[in-house]
């Protein structure tokens, strides 16, 4: 097949779409199938294309949120190089933007269109609105994304059993939707092929010690994340053992005031900021570490549980849908609902090594489930559904046209 990616968000920026996309294309390519990428830039004028990797970079510019960029609605300039590309299908990854263009120009050109929901956008309004008319912008965002997802995309994919309910409970979804956990590169994350030079090299430099026990946190530093809930906690646990440090990896808006956050709590020598880390380093944190928690409700799936579950750490998440495909409370991680039980489960993980054992043999078994390759195969078949939907939708637009036709006459 011959797929085209669009996605606002690609390396070299970090996040989780941005990943997913490109561990989608490194697999697809692996199954013989050719992959081009249309994405956005960090150039606010020229187009990018790397023909030998098959990616367009289309102009963007900042728009205040983290490290993204809107780039033009439908680039011009590029859409005859695109056109010859002769896609058979194209699979977009956000609503807005690339998304917009990956819409008008399926449109146009005839082709299948794929969409994949990930991120959960009325979690985020507060960004745009800062606590103003917040139900009048859930309303549109929720509007705008019924409109892309329903009324253009041949057929929809999304991680989770939660975003499922979400579009066919509230949205009112009336279109195929197949739910297809976003895979990941599980292997690059097993112990076995981890340098443990580098391991030690990392611990030394975050300044962690043999009798440290190190729970990990990975994502943005931002409200939607509830890294909040993990300083408050944290400051309880150390009251119990003194020697648990909460290693803090990533980057946000709301990074100085939970630093301020862990000073007020006097909890400062206990927490590390490690700030943003490099896609290839990201094994070498969770082999730093003992646990792996989140607090965070905002996930559509929370590909860093499966990360760190690959590299044999024990999950300790709150309990929401986005997580409950993926752990498996008691068995291979541990599902906790209020601040007392989090403050439990860690402690009882800390004082048993023998409990941890367990469940980090069973988490990465889990984590195998959700390779790359597994992914691929799921989605290329939800191509090929979409091709048929776009020869049948041809074949009903045609007869409509004769029928029409004879009317006529």
């Amino acid at each position: 097949m011959r797929i085209g990616l669009f996605t606002d968000s690609y390396p070299p920026y970090i996040n989780g779409v941005s990943t997913s996309v490109a561990m989608l294309k490194r697999a697809l390519e692996k199954k013989g199938h050719t992959v081009y990428v249309v994405t956005v830039g960090n150039n606010a004028v020229k187009y990018e294309y790397d023909e030998k990797e098959h990616i367009v970079k289309v102009p963007g510019i900042p728009i205040g949120i983290y490290d993204y960029r809107i780039s033009k609605i439908y680039p011009l300039s590029m859409i005859n190089t695109m056109k010859n590309w002769n896609l058979d299908v194209i699979h977009s990854h956000t609503e807005f933007g690339i998304g917009i263009f990956a819409r008008l120009f399926a449109k146009q050109f005839n082709i299948p269109l794929v969409h994949t929901y990930h991120t959960l956008y009325e979690d985020y309004t507060h960004y745009i609105t800062h606590g103003y008319f917040d139900k009048s912008s859930k309303k549109i965002v929720e509007y705008l994304t019924k409109f892309y997802c329903d009324k253009t995309a041949n057929e929809l994919i999304v991680p989770t059993n939660k975003i499922y309910k979400l579009f066919k409970e509230k949205y009112k979804f009336t279109k195929n939707i197949h739910i297809i956990p976003t895979g990941i590169e599980v292997d690059r994350f097993f112990e076995e092929n981890v340098d443990k030079k580098l391991v030690q090299s990392l611990s030394k430099k975050l300044g962690l010690t043999k009798k440290d026990f190190v729970i990990v946190f990975v994502g943005r530093l931002a409200e939607e994340k509830n890294v909040e809930f993990l300083l408050q906690a944290h400051q309880k646990i150390v009251k119990k053992h003194d020697n648990i440090k909460l290693l803090i990896v990533g980057d946000g808006p709301d990074k100085e005031k939970y630093e301020q956050k862990s000073k007020n709590l006097k909890i400062e020598k206990n927490v590390i900021f490690n700030g943003k880390a490099a896609w290839e380093e990201m094994p070498y944190y969770y082999h730093c570490s003992d646990l792996f928690v989140t607090a965070s409700t905002s996930e559509t799936q929370g590909l860093t549980v499966i990360e760190a579950m690959a590299a044999n750490k024990v999950p300790v998440c709150i309990e929401d849908e986005s997580f409950l495909g993926t752990v498996t409370n008691g068995l291979s991680g541990i599902i906790f609902k209020t601040e007392e039980e989090y403050i439990e489960q860690v402690l009882n993980l800390y004082n048993k090594a023998n409990l941890r054992e367990k469940l980090s043999k069973q988490a990465r078994i889990q984590a195998e489930h959700c390779s790359s390759a597994n992914y691929a195969e799921r989605v290329v078949e939800v191509y090929k559904r979409a091709i048929i939907d776009k020869q049948e939708e041809n074949r009903f637009g045609l007869i409509s046209k004769i029928v029409k036709k004879v009317k006529g006459k």
